[in-house]
């Protein structure tokens, strides 16, 4: 896998605070947004890097682990093992205290894990990087089961997401990630769903809630009414004499409950009674006549 430099990727300098690291995420993450930039693979993979950038370097104990021995980061606790047995075996006490960086700390890699003859005993596989993605949804994609295909550090994957995944939600995709070193397995790929709100239904849980408007006569006189739901639509018998703000439940009707076949949360339909404006005066009348009956 080539070398990434996060720090690069974010523009920042390797001084750059914590809050110089969410300020330049942000900004980045909006400009090549998936949303912002459809059908463009170079501005995905861009999103991509961003992401795994901002993964690594908003995470001091991961910074500090990245500054010292860059694409190798992951590998810090076997590394710093192997410095010390290393230092002791040569005399040296303490191991060593310095830093890596780029190729310079790659060669050391090879020389100590898939080095030259005699090394061979020495070798320790390790297993890759793990990679994480996010993939941004809408409330409808995640209400059926579908397959998307996204970009990975220039790899395409494509999965298969479960109807039913809640906003912020991940799963893993094992073997995905970074190849290992010495015969190490290779990462896996840990998949974020952010799930943008819907304008019209409002997710808890596996339950969704609405609201449908409905005028005056009907909500006294009693009618029918045809709601949109996730599934489709579905006529309604509105009762006479419905208040404002009364809620109806239906049940079933709510989201896919996630890797559960056939069960579904539920739906609440809150009515909204629309009072007619502009009366004429034989409108008022009659309402006049209605109140004092």
């Amino acid at each position: 896998m080539d070398y990434i430099d996060y720090y690069k990727i974010l523009d920042l300098k390797t001084s750059a605070s914590i809050d110089d690291i969410k300020k330049a995420y942000r900004k980045l993450a909006r400009k090549y947004h998936p949303d912002l930039n459809p059908n463009n693979e170079e501005a995905n993979k861009k999103f991509q890097q961003i992401n795994e950038a901002n993964e690594v370097l908003s995470d001091p104990d991961k910074r500090k682990k990245y500054d010292k021995y860059g694409k190798d980061w992951q590998h810090a606790d076997q590394l710093d093992a192997q410095q010390r047995q290393r230092s002791q075996s040569q005399g040296g006490g303490s191991g060593y205290s310095g830093g890596f960086g780029g190729d310079d700390f790659s060669d050391f890699f090879s020389s100590m894990f898939g080095g030259g003859a005699g090394r061979s005993s020495r070798q320790s596989p390790f297993k890759g990087q793990d990679y994480n993605a996010d993939l941004q949804l809408n409330l409808k994609d995640a209400y059926t089961t579908h397959k998307q295909t996204l970009t990975v550090n220039g790899r395409q994957v494509r999965i298969t997401i479960p109807a039913g995944v809640e906003n912020g939600q991940k799963i893993k995709l094992s073997g995905y990630g970074a190849p290992g070193a010495n015969n190490g397995q290779p990462g896996d790929l840990y998949i974020k769903f952010n799930i943008s709100e819907d304008p019209k239904f409002k997710r808890k849980g596996n339950d969704i809630y609405i609201q449908e408007e409905i005028d005056v006569y009907t909500a006294i006189l009693g009618g029918e009414k045809i709601v949109d739901t996730l599934n489709g639509k579905v006529k309604l018998q509105v009762p006479a004499g419905t208040q404002p703000d009364a809620t109806l439940r239906l049940k079933g009707k709510g989201f896919p409950v996630y890797k559960k076949d056939n069960q579904f949360g539920d739906l609440y339909i809150k009515w909204q009674v629309k009072l007619p404006t502009n009366l004429n005066e034989a409108q008022k009348e009659l309402f006049e006549k209605l109140s004092k009956s």
